[in-house]
């Protein structure tokens, strides 16, 4: 029995009868259809964190501006108070509003 002769007929079979474009059986294609709906539900999931994430930044910022407002008024009034303790007699700090020093 000549092998070689058995073999190349199987090669050149194979090589004229090409398989059609769409030969997948159909649980591949179904496989890559349900890939390719995850794919897009990511892709508007990932829009939607991108959307959420720019409105996070946005409201970080406008926060991060009152902050340092609340602080610079905080340390405003914190001088005014310094400002009026240094103003009023050493005799009376310390001393309950209404009662006289002895």
């Amino acid at each position: 029995m000549n092998h070689t002769a058995s073999t190349n007929r199987l090669i050149l079979r194979l090589q004229y009868s090409p398989k059609p474009y769409n030969a997948m059986p159909m649980s591949n294609q179904r496989q890559i259809d349900q890939i390719a709906e995850r794919v897009e539900r990511l892709l508007v999931r990932h829009a939607e964190l991108q959307r959420t994430n720019t409105l996070l930044g946005t409201q970080v910022e406008m926060l991060t501006q009152e902050r340092d407002s609340l602080k610079s008024r905080l340390g405003a009034a914190r001088a005014r108070v310094d400002a009026l303790l240094d103003r009023l007699p050493e005799a009376t700090i310390g001393n309950p509003v209404g009662k006289n020093a002895p």
